[in-house]
């Protein structure tokens, strides 16, 4: 395999663009277990580090998420074009992925998929989130709502009007869709998902038992927007996984 980080030459750009495929194989392999990904649909990305026009991995259309591979996974330019591996960028997953790394730089990881319980939030009207579990403290200041989303994404004006709305976000709950999440680095991303994907079950559980909710006081909100692996384990959840994976599944990272 060509190497794609400029900036090294030889082996050590190759490991280290292979250590972040096989991090992306991994949540989509992750994802696949957690039931987040729809039949051959949904699509993470990630951009590449390095010099040179910018260049991000993506799923090829057309694959199951549980069965990817590191060297599935495609590059592509900021104009959809396919420039190493094979196969296709599915069109939606260009209007969404690479308006938002142009938009937002520091979008370097985004996870866009549609998860039982986030999506299920989406459905209802005028829902979200409340301050009812702990996850919520630091969650819920993280997230915007998409109230606009109501057509599919076909063109790259849905995916700019996309990126401005998240602004300094990281969570968008996307309207009768599913979950946009995007992060700094893959474990930011996939763990920030996870998490928002767990408090939503915890919400839309308590909601189905017609039951009040209670809420947590304000005053213990964490209020913070930096990098969600600063404040939790996101590297070490990722790495759990992996080794799970290295046991079970072990071709994702070939």
């Amino acid at each position: 395999m060509a190497a794609v980080i400029e900036a090294l030459s030889g082996s050590e750009a190759e490991e280290q663009e292979w250590e972040l495929r096989r991090d992306m194989a991994a949540v989509f392999r992750i994802a696949a277990r957690e039931g987040w990904n729809e039949q051959i649909g949904n699509h993470n990305s990630l951009m590449l580090p390095g010099d040179g026009p910018p260049r991000f991995l993506i799923n090829p259309r057309g694959y199951l998420f549980q069965e990817l591979k590191a060297s599935d996974l495609i590059v592509c330019d900021l104009d959809g074009k396919v420039l190493q591996g094979s196969g296709e960028l599915r069109k939606v997953a260009f209007h969404i992925h690479a308006r938002i790394h142009l938009q937002k730089p520091e979008a370097k990881c985004v996870v866009h998929v549609h998860p039982r319980w986030l999506t299920a939030l989406s459905l209802l009207r005028d829902a979200e989130l409340r301050l009812s579990h702990h996850n919520n403290l630091l969650l819920n200041d993280r997230v915007v709502y998409d109230h606009e989303g109501d057509e599919p994404v076909h063109q790259s004006e849905e995916g700019d009007r996309i990126a401005r709305l998240m602004g300094d976000r990281s969570v968008m709950v996307m309207r009768g869709h599913g979950v946009t999440v995007v992060g700094p680095t893959v474990h930011d991303a996939f763990d920030e998902c996870f998490i928002a994907e767990r408090t939503a079950m915890y919400q839309m559980t308590a909601m189905s038992t017609g039951q009040p909710m209670h809420t947590l006081p304000d005053r213990l909100r964490r209020k913070w927007h930096g990098a969600w692996g600063d404040k939790i384990d996101a590297r070490l959840h990722l790495n759990a996984w992996r080794r799970v994976l290295d046991r079970e599944e072990p071709d994702y990272a070939s």
